[in-house]
């Protein structure tokens, strides 16, 4: 018989099931609960009076679990210092999309040398994300792939979409199913409608194709997120991160019937791809918070133990520590100040 299917598949790899992965990485009750607080005070932050600043921070990506380490404990040591005007939430990101090609995040090749051991890129992530809630510290990350939630959502306190997925059904049903709160970012090409489309289809319920914990490809029903809003990341068309686009954002979310929460990433097009520029917009939005506005919720930085990135791949043994594999980022010293200036900057709101 004509062989029909796979034509193109070269192996196929079992993994663990979720239920398998919990049971060999359990979370504990104390991080349950650290985790169920957090996204309780995210969600206040989003959609309340809470008057504290959301601030995403951290490196681009995760490829190394002894950087990553130290750089999780000079934040979490800050941002306890910080904590009363500033809830500080850890960027701790696995999985990359890519243009084209590339490495695609710590999930997918823990190696980092093209071997894609996803199973042990699991087990890698899901203990990572319990090193960094033991710290106190609550977690961040973008969700790329629909099945990767069902290894690790319970470990993550806020989730983004991404700028290239927003568009995607596949990616509204898997966050109108999430449990915590959620970022979509707004088009490449600078447009919000995708995301705010993507806040509403979120927030019904969907029912769609997916893994059970058991591993078993099931049809998966769910409630819908009412915790998500828009994430401003600029586009082709430059930054929109100033007061004239927040103001439009504002009234493109009240045109559709959305409250208007507006979380703005310093990065990509709005620093116009280069890191060093990231605090430059991180003041101007503090400007703008200073100014009176209520809609901003907080902003989202690239950061890691050494500024900018380096070339990938090449040998690990010739890799820079603390430098990222990935997009640029500002330093740690830079980090450290640039939070301490907004603690500051933000004092009038909390008089």
């Amino acid at each position: 018989m004509q062989r029909t299917s796979d034509i193109n598949v070269v192996e196929t790899k079992e993994l663990p099931s979720p239920v398998e992965l919990f049971n060999s990485l359990p979370k504990s009750e104390t991080q349950s609960a650290f985790v169920t607080r957090a996204r309780e005070g995210i969600h206040r932050v989003i959609f309340t009076e809470d008057k504290r600043f959301l601030l995403v921070v951290g490196p681009c990506s995760i490829h190394d679990l002894d950087a990553g380490r130290d750089y999780a404990q000079r934040l979490a040591k800050l941002a306890h210092e910080v904590s009363d005007r500033i809830m500080v939430v850890m960027r701790v990101y696995f999985e990359k999309p890519r243009t084209t090609v590339g490495w695609k995040g710590l999930i997918m090749d823990p190696h980092l040398d093209g071997s894609h051991d996803i199973a042990a890129g699991l087990n890698k992530a899901r203990s990572f994300l319990r090193e960094v809630l033991d710290l106190g510290l609550p977690t961040a990350t973008e969700l790329l792939d629909p099945i990767t939630p069902q290894y690790i959502a319970d470990l993550i306190c806020w989730s983004a979409v991404g700028a290239r997925t927003t568009e995607s059904q596949t990616h509204r049903q898997m966050a109108s199913g999430l449990s915590m709160p959620l970022g979509f970012k707004n088009g490449t090409d600078g447009s919000l409608g995708s995301a705010l489309n993507a806040i509403k289809a979120a927030a019904q319920p969907q029912t769609f194709l997916g893994v059970s914990v058991d591993g078993r490809a099931s049809a998966v029903a769910t409630a819908g997120n009412p915790n998500c809003h828009i994430v401003l990341r600029g586009g082709s068309q430059g930054p929109n991160f100033s007061a004239e686009h927040i103001a439009e954002t504002e009234a493109a979310l009240a045109k559709a019937g959305l409250l208007s929460s507006i979380l703005v990433d310093c990065s990509h097009a709005n620093s116009s791809k280069d890191p060093g520029r990231q605090p430059e917009v991180m003041r101007n939005v503090l400007d703008q918070i200073t100014a009176g506005n209520q809609s901003i919720i907080g902003t989202m930085v690239e950061s890691n133990l050494e500024a900018g990135n380096q070339r990938f791949p090449q040998p690990k043994t010739d890799l820079r520590y603390g430098v990222s594999i990935t997009d640029g980022c500002i330093d740690w010293a830079t980090t450290e100040s640039l939070i301490r200036e907004t603690h500051a900057a933000l004092a009038p709101r909390f008089a």
